[in-house]
């Protein structure tokens, strides 16, 4: 479906060459200062043609708001966005008339729909997150604003290159010992890293020792006419602890379906991952200590700030794996629609690497998370808070007074 959320609602709509891209979103609270430019700021990260590592596509991608804003401010009612494809090239895929991409959408969209758009990816092109996240930033501009929370993604991995995160090494079966499951600069890093420090560089990787190797990596596929994929990380921080809904809707599986629905997401995982599976439990629980102002807090983060699917009040942070792009101009042995074998050097603009684009995508979908979750639990305690509070259960059953 097109349509993300369930109190803040976004629908998104277009192909790679329609007229325009773009979307509607339900729920934005009335009041909020929002002009287009505001909006702008994401989406021209997200834009074709930054650098010699991006689609040459020239899109400038400026936003026209349609609806729902008048003189700066949000009324309440859906607002419309639109963002016109300007920058087409349709005869670029006259060989897909014929074959379907490997490892593209062409194939699966045709056997479900029984018809497809008759040039580039139609629904299944990144053209479509544009609608994702001029949506997104209106949340982020709300949660940035009024609940001080910040989201910040970046690259981590191009290919074999990597930040370099965890300290675990040991092969050994039978070696449980390690000192943290994720290195102590890696995790200073999730806890400073700016969108600023990120967009140092054209890779958006805010790690100097790394940048520079992935960027050649990113430039070598290029010149061989190939691709390589990578990975996003982002951290969320400010989060309020009591967010997510389970058991099917846990915080870090609204995390999980919004990131996968990305376009070329292959790998979701939160806090220590994968990493986390070698460690045992004894080295890997996040012990609870007292925060100075009142309540809990927890002495590490391995659980990436998501317990039984719920916020604890923790930074989240979590990775996403984006493969290979699939469309590339080297000649592919393959087959037709109708099984004739034969070969296909796909021709258009297109990305040698996703990952450095896709980081305001990430930023927004988690932005999309957080706004919906937040205004889920707002209405439960709104809903709750005119009744007589509750003194009849034994103090074991509620929170303490003053716990926060």
């Amino acid at each position: 479906m097109s349509t993300f959320g369930t109190l803040f609602r976004v629908t998104t709509y277009g192909e790679s060459h329609c007229a325009s891209v773009g979307c509607i979103v339900d729920g934005v609270p009335p009041g909020l200062k929002l002009t287009a430019a505001e909006i702008q700021v994401q989406l021209t990260r997200r834009r074709p043609g930054q650098s010699n590592l991006t689609t040459p596509r020239n899109e400038k991608d400026l936003v026209h708001i349609q609806s729902g804003v008048e003189h700066d401010t949000t009324l309440g009612t859906p607002i419309g966005l639109l963002v016109k494809n300007e920058d087409q090239r349709p005869h670029d895929y006259t060989e897909t008339d014929l074959y379907p991409r490997p490892s593209h959408a062409d194939y699966t969209y045709l056997t479900k729909y029984g018809i497809k758009a008759s040039s580039g990816g139609g629904r299944s092109s990144a053209r479509e997150t544009i609608g994702r996240v001029a949506a997104g930033a209106i949340a982020d501009l709300y949660l940035s604003q009024v609940h001080n929370i910040e989201i910040v993604a970046f690259v981590s991995s191009v290919g074999k290159i990597s930040i370099p995160s965890t300290t675990i090494s040991s092969t050994k079966e039978d070696e449980d010992h390690v000192d943290d499951v994720l290195n102590p600069e890696y995790i200073e890093l999730l806890k400073t890293v700016t969108r600023a420090k990120v967009d140092e560089d054209v890779t958006r990787c805010p790690h100097e020792g790394t940048r520079e190797a992935m960027k050649a990596r990113i430039i070598r596929a290029k010149e061989a006419n190939d691709s390589i994929g990578g990975t996003v990380t982002c951290v969320i921080r400010g989060l309020p602890a009591g967010l997510g809904e389970p058991v099917f809707d846990k915080f870090h599986a609204k995390l999980a379906h919004a990131m996968l629905s990305i376009p070329a997401t292959k790998a979701f995982e939160v806090g220590s991952g994968f990493a986390g599976t070698e460690v045992p439990g004894s080295r890997h629980n996040d012990p609870f200590v007292l925060k100075e102002n009142g309540g809990l807090t927890t002495s590490t983060n391995w659980s990436g700030g998501v317990q039984g699917g719920i916020t604890n009040g923790e930074d989240v942070y979590f990775k996403i794996g984006f493969k290979s792009p699939a469309t590339i101009s080297q000649a592919q042995k393959t087959a037709q629609y109708d099984g004739t074998a034969g070969s296909l050097a796909a021709r258009g603009r297109h990305d040698p690497c996703v990952v450095p684009r896709a980081v305001p995508i990430v930023e927004s979908m988690a932005a999309l998370v957080v706004m919906d979750q937040l205004m889920i639990q707002n209405a439960r305690r709104a809903t709750a808070a005119p009744l007589p509070a509750v003194t009849s259960l034994p103090p074991t059953m509620v929170l303490p007074p003053g716990s926060k």
